[in-house]
């Protein structure tokens, strides 16, 4: 059974994979717990499905935009927006801690994972991610230090049609976990 959450003044959000300290209060606050990633197959030769997923199933073409920051500290450390369709067809875009940098960070999921990174110039201490599902495509666009998300990072193929949960990520796969805070997690029909 489901159990749906009051959040962003909506009432029908989900956990997959619930951290285990976490608050919906004002925003959405969560430690991310460590051990935790969202990857299949390509490269590692792993498949993870363990991150803290919270969102709302969608359908249609919609923008889902998501503002967030994040104590990121160790390799991997990791938050942003996602989309779901089930265990082999997503896409996460956010920041990610690599390599002791922080990076705008894109996985795109259809059976294996793909990643992409870009350098950000410095902290990324808030940031706003915008995943556009438009027919058989999502535009994910992201801007810094809580300015709108109006630069294109990726166009991906994503299944049209198909019903998708839409929201929030956040995981530890190297670290001992962080704090992370969700100040805005929105969907907008098209």
């Amino acid at each position: 059974m489901t159990v749906m959450i009051m959040a962003f003044g909506v009432s029908d959000w989900q956990w997959i994979n619930p951290p285990r300290e976490w608050t919906s209060d004002d925003g959405l606050s969560l430690v991310c717990d460590p051990g935790t990633d969202l990857w299949r197959r390509t490269h590692y030769g792993y498949t993870y499905d363990t991150a803290h997923l919270f969102g709302r199933v969608q359908r249609g073409d919609f923008t889902l935009t998501v503002t967030f920051s994040g104590d990121f500290a160790e390799q991997y450390d990791q938050a942003g927006a996602v989309l779901r369709i089930d265990d082999a067809t997503w896409i996460k875009a956010g920041v990610e801690y690599v390599d002791g940098a922080f990076h705008l960070s894109t996985v795109v999921t259809r059976g294996w994972s793909d990643w992409s990174v870009l350098p950000s110039r410095g902290r990324a201490d808030r940031v706003t991610f915008a995943l556009e599902r438009a027919g058989d495509a999502v535009t994910v666009r992201y801007g810094l230090d809580g300015g709108e998300p109006e630069t294109m990072l990726r166009l991906a193929h994503f299944p049209a049609g198909t019903p998708a949960l839409a929201g929030a990520m956040a995981a530890a796969p190297a670290g001992k976990g962080f704090p992370a805070r969700f100040d805005e997690i929105r969907v907008t029909a098209a």
